[in-house]
């Protein structure tokens, strides 16, 4: 039976993490979890999966959930202590890591130093930390396996290929729900239509991500990380079908990709229970009703996510701290409906354009520069 730390229970990755454990009790059991407001929804996890262990947000929160819990008897932790002594859970062997944001990189940091096995399902923490993660990770001998339907669809193209040279990395992005408009087409686009990804069930937060093309910036970014390549090797393709989910190239010319519907649940799954599949129920592909897989180049002009990723991964330091501080800032804004869609653009290139040059930056100066980030934005644009 292989023992979870789950960090991030109640989002979308969360929930769908604990609906495997739901179909397969005789495989998993889940030893701890963690969230961070939603104190009905994890109530509830509590009283079907019994964890030894239990973090959320803020201590006021825990203490509502002491009281409401009282009969469990499991004990219930706060803030960002609590965070990472459920990431390093002694009883876990594998911490799926599906907080989103950067609040996601002192976890993860905690659960390497504790070995475990990393199912990683939070991009921020490579884009902003990567240099530190994969040190600790080879230092401590640990696996970090990837969640990302993409970045899974890279590392399962890999699979039997130890010691073959990659030639480049074809990244596929749906193209969000705004493929193929104009930057005047966006002006005047809403939240709710930003929220209307043609393909994935996610959280608001990517969703707007996906909708402005930064989360496939930040993708570029993590899959440099994660596969030792450089950017510039990696190249990003719309797949409006979502049926590719990306390919490696190979020194001789072949090129081998994953194929299959757009559900996140197979990505998880195959982080648990690499390097055996087993079965998944669900969707299957039916070829003969495929008349064809379309593919297109991004509009990088217009939907400048990953132009900045690009800059950010080049220049590194911090530089991909401030893009990701900006958009988490911006996006939050958006999703309040206080600024407009491309404003978000405009926060990101100012974050970008005023950080500081910066090598190796330890997590401290990370997280110092999150903030910094914010002070900026704010002093620029909420005066």
């Amino acid at each position: 039976m292989k023992r979870i730390a789950l960090i991030g229970s109640t989002g979308s990755i969360g929930t769908q993490t604990l609906e495997i454990v739901r179909n397969n009790p005789e495989e998993y059991k889940v030893v701890a979890l963690a969230c961070g407001r939603n104190l009905e929804l994890i109530e509830k996890q509590m009283r079907e999966f019994h964890p030894s262990f239990v973090s959320v947000g803020d201590e006021e929160g825990a203490e509502n959930l002491r009281a409401a819990t009282r009969d469990l008897g499991i004990p219930v932790a706060s803030g960002m202590t609590g965070l990472c002594e459920a990431a390093a859970h002694p009883d876990a062997d594998v911490t799926v890591t599906a907080i989103v944001g950067m609040i996601g990189v002192q976890p993860t940091l905690a659960a390497i130093e504790a070995g475990k096995t990393i199912a990683l399902a939070n991009k921020e923490t490579l884009v902003t930390a990567g240099h530190l993660v994969k040190k600790a990770a080879k230092e401590k001998r640990v696996m970090i396996l990837p969640v990302d339907s993409e970045h899974s669809a890279i590392f399962q193209s890999l699979q039997g290929n130890t010691g073959n040279k990659i030639s480049r990395i074809l990244l596929t992005a749906s193209g969000g729900p705004f493929r193929g408009r104009t930057r005047e087409e966006l002006e005047h686009v809403t939240l709710a239509d930003a929220l209307k990804h043609p393909n994935w069930s996610m959280g608001q937060k990517i969703t707007i991500d996906s909708a402005t093309m930064v989360n496939k910036g930040l993708e570029v970014i993590e899959a440099s990380w994660l596969f030792d390549v450089e950017p510039s090797r990696i190249e990003v393709l719309v797949q409006p079908q979502s049926i590719i989910h990306s390919a490696v190239e190979y020194e001789d010319g072949a090129v081998i990709a994953q194929l299959g519907t757009p559900d996140m649940k197979l990505p998880i799954q195959y982080a648990l229970t690499w390097p055996k599949r087993e079965y998944l129920p669900g969707d299957r592909l039916d070829f003969t009703k495929m008349s064809a897989i379309y593919l297109e180049q991004p509009d990088m002009k217009t939907f400048r996510g990953l132009e900045f990723a690009y800059r950010a991964a080049e220049a590194g330091g911090v530089l991909p701290t401030a893009m990701n501080a900006a958009n988490e800032y911006a996006v939050a804004h958006f999703l309040k409906e206080k600024i407009r869609f491309l404003e978000i653009y405009d926060w990101i290139e100012y974050a970008m354009d005023t950080a500081p040059k910066m090598a190796e930056p330890s997590v401290e100066e990370i997280l110092a520069e999150e903030a910094d980030t914010i002070r900026r934005l704010g002093e620029k644009f909420l005066k």
